[in-house]
């Protein structure tokens, strides 16, 4: 499973929607009406499946999917 793959499950699961709607351009706060406490556990998820941190400052820069998955990639092991 690629990363893409991974993360759209995660997202899916996470915010109860169906995975074939998450695309790499899909806005997580706006297209999925994700709050901020969904931001916060996406985060938590994400450090802890794929053994990274995200540092407070880069959170903002996480609008898209792509967005995720680029950080994602350039910052695992």
């Amino acid at each position: 499973m690629d990363t893409f793959e991974k993360i759209r499950a995660l997202l899916a699961e996470q915010l109860d929607i169906d995975p074939e709607k998450i695309e790499m351009d899909s806005d997580i706060m706006t297209d999925f009406e994700a709050d901020s406490l969904d931001i916060v556990d996406m985060i938590m998820t994400l450090e802890d499946e794929f053994g990274i941190e995200v540092p407070d400052e880069a959170i903002e820069s996480l609008h898209t999917v792509g967005d995720v998955v680029q950080f994602v990639e350039s910052h695992r092991d």
